[in-house]
């Protein structure tokens, strides 16, 4: 082959490949998949299956929120003196206003006030899982020189922290001194949660009064 030919076809090979090599570094990187925007993480105990509140809440940036007043229960139980703490008995979850066994008026006011709460979120377009926070006053049930903090806690179980971290299954509550059963609403919202004893509440009768805090979900618009 002439040299000159063979110059030529050698500058042609190292043309074709300095090509080449211009288009592989010209490719742009296929982008990164955007994170998802953070609504809201609530922080739960490490290793726990059955938490029954939260350590704390990440909430998002910019992210709606909204904010219950005081709810304390629906006055219902026509049965009972007006403005006594059984006149606050939801006839509905204790037929005829009457206790089940081992249940306290806390706990069976504290189960009317969380249906009125999530009757409110309900009427915001949120649900008593978009909770994140909630503060709760119990006064002292009468005759008694403390609030009944175990009432209480029993009937929380009841609309909050009732399904197991670990296998998603629904966790059985009781009522009461009852055996543990399916709770009246699964929900597996740990919120974070303070509960102090006060030395009376605004309605007379009452023994719970409790305020939440509710994080809309993504891409949905307070109304």
């Amino acid at each position: 082959m002439p040299h000159r030919v063979l110059l030529a076809a050698v500058a042609a090979a190292l043309l074709a490949s300095v090509a080449s090599g211009c288009t592989a570094q010209a490719a742009p990187a296929a982008p990164a998949p955007a994170a998802a925007p953070l609504v809201a993480k609530t922080v739960l105990p490490t290793g726990v299956a059955d938490p029954m509140i939260a350590e704390g809440v990440v909430i998002g940036a910019g992210q709606p929120i909204y904010q219950t007043s005081g709810v304390g229960p629906k006055k219902l139980n026509t049965a009972a003196p007006d403005g006594s703490p059984e006149s606050y008995i939801d006839p509905e979850q204790f037929p005829g206003g009457t206790l089940t066994p081992g249940v306290t008026v806390t706990e069976a006011q504290a189960m009317n006030t969380l249906a009125r709460i999530r009757e409110n979120l309900e009427e915001r377009g949120l649900s008593l899982e978009n909770v994140v926070t909630m503060m709760v006053y119990l006064d002292n049930p009468p005759g008694s020189d403390r609030a009944d903090y175990a009432g209480w806690n029993r009937a929380y179980r009841q609309f909050f922290a009732n399904t197991d971290l670990t296998s998603g299954d629904t966790l059985l509550k009781p009522v009461g001194t009852a055996a543990p059963a399916a709770p009246q609403l699964r929900n597996p919202a740990r919120p974070t949660r303070s509960t102090v004893e006060v030395q009376s509440l605004a309605a007379p009768g009452w023994l719970v009064e409790i305020e939440v805090d509710a994080v809309y979900p993504a891409g949905q618009n307070p109304r």
